[in-house]
């Protein structure tokens, strides 16, 4: 119960954070930090718009959602190094909050997240081994750009390097066999997103923490 109570507090910020993000997009953890904790300041005229109330249903809905999703891991992975799980979950939705607002992914939650992945995996309290983590970084690292190498031609913006990172923190937890399974359905959802919103351009980041969530659930 602490832990889906987490979960809403957690998702309840996910939003507000993503939109400090795209204010300010720190430079440092540190810095980050400290932006997301500054208080802002809101007129009562701006908290009676229309605006500042979607704001509000958004953050409750991302809340229940984010608990839910807590709840459904820890029935499914257990309680034992829930830590690790619960912080790949809230991060990768993090991750894909602030790429739907700002098309970017920043390396000071990325970066961490490859980190804390190898550390579940050495403390054995991850979803694969060591040395299936270190493999599952470097292709996720290299596939995508070797796939841009391909298409560079007809798109040279194929993947942005938010993206090669994040796939490579995914590989960190789920494997070579997980990240596989992760950019067939991630490119496969952002194909029919783009296709039913009529865009060439999509934030992939979204499609990505997706797919990272559901392979986890299925795969282990």
């Amino acid at each position: 119960m602490i832990w889906v109570v987490a979960g809403f507090i957690v998702g309840l910020f996910i939003p507000y954070t993503a939109r400090r993000f795209a204010k300010f997009m720190p430079a440092t953890f540190a810095g980050a930090v400290v932006e997301i904790f500054r208080p802002g300041r809101k007129t009562r005229a701006y908290r009676r718009t229309a605006l500042y109330k979607s704001f509000v249903w958004h953050s409750v809905l991302c809340a229940l959602l984010t608990a839910g999703m807590t709840w459904a891991a820890q029935e499914h992975f257990g309680t034992f190094g829930f830590g690790f799980t619960a912080a790949y979950l809230w991060v990768v939705v993090l991750l894909a909050e602030i790429d739907y607002r700002t098309y970017f992914l920043p390396d000071i939650l990325t970066v961490p997240l490859l980190i804390l992945g190898f550390a579940a995996a050495s403390m054995d309290m991850g979803w694969v081994s060591v040395a299936e983590s270190a493999a599952g970084a470097v292709a996720g690292y290299f596939l995508p750009v070797l796939a841009s190498l391909l298409i560079v031609w007809h798109k040279k913006d194929a993947f942005g390097g938010g993206d090669i990172k994040m796939l490579a923190a995914l590989g960190a937890w789920l494997g070579t066999e997980g990240l596989l399974y992760v950019i067939a359905l991630a490119a496969a959802s952002g194909i029919v997103y783009a296709l039913c919103r009529r865009q060439k351009a999509i934030a992939f980041g979204p499609m990505i923490a997706l797919a990272g969530i559901v392979v986890a659930f299925w795969l282990f």
